[in-house]
């Protein structure tokens, strides 16, 4: 494995997040602070508990698997789009990199987005939560899970959108809708009988309930099944992506 190669690859895109500090990592910080003050604390108040556990711990979960998957889809999307729009893309696919190698960079650098944004927001949530760990291993394993499954997602994007502006399509339609139907401001529980087979569908649903395991303790899922579904998401979007750079669309002119 060329590790030289990788971590220059890593190196370059991460020196771009950082060009753009202010958008990338400043807006998602002010946004879970917002979130934590009006939800968390004027809303929580009137609300209580939920599962034996203050609101705001219920939410800060949430909240935290919200800004990682679009931490990781965003920069992915936007790295793969902008190399190619640039036409920075032919340097890369002719670099002593094979196809895996250049996935893994993408991943990598998308991986360093998100631990700088969920820190930040882990950060913030100390200030009015306890924002405990019960489960550390679990709690890294949804982490990481999480962040690879979206930025493979990102990847596809990057690689069919033809202008900028689809680079927001699925975030706007997709991700921040079933992140909020997935039980990010409330309990599955709290939904009348038929809509919880429905919520039971959104594998977002389990991505934010097993978060929210392993940080508080309190789950309302198969657990089994969203580590199942996490790893199959993985191998399946990890294959597509493979495919799709093994076979140059949309990489070569």
């Amino acid at each position: 494995m060329n590790l030289i190669g990788i971590q220059a690859f890593i190196e370059r895109e991460t020196e771009r997040m950082f060009r753009l500090g202010t958008q990338v990592l400043f807006s998602p910080w002010i946004s879970a602070l917002l979130y934590i003050l009006i939800f968390g604390r004027i809303v929580g108040a009137r609300i209580g508990e939920i599962s034996g556990v203050p609101y705001i711990d219920f939410v800060v979960p949430g909240l935290l698997m919200m800004n990682i998957s679009q931490a990781a889809f965003g920069h992915a999307s936007s790295a793969l789009y902008f190399n190619r729009f640039l036409g920075n893309i032919t340097e890369i696919i002719t670099a002593p990199l094979s196809y895996f190698e250049i996935m893994i960079g993408f991943l990598a650098s998308s991986l360093v987005r998100v631990l700088v944004i969920g820190g930040g927001v882990y950060a913030i949530a100390l200030f009015f939560t306890t924002a405990s760990i019960e489960h550390f291993w679990l709690f890294l394993f949804y982490i990481f899970s999480i962040s690879i499954v979206f930025a493979l997602a990102g990847l596809i994007v990057g690689l069919w959108a033809e202008h900028f502006e689809h680079l927001a399509i699925p975030g706007t339609f997709i991700i921040i809708p079933l992140t909020f139907l997935g039980g990010l401001f409330n309990s599955i529980h709290m939904l009348p009988a038929k809509l919880q087979i429905f919520a039971k569908l959104n594998p977002f649903f389990y991505f934010i309930d097993g978060l929210r395991y392993s940080m508080i303790g309190v789950s309302e899922s198969n657990r089994l099944i969203g580590v199942l579904l996490l790893l199959f998401l993985i191998l399946l979007l990890g294959s597509i992506v493979w495919v799709l750079f093994k076979n140059g669309y949309k990489l070569r002119n």
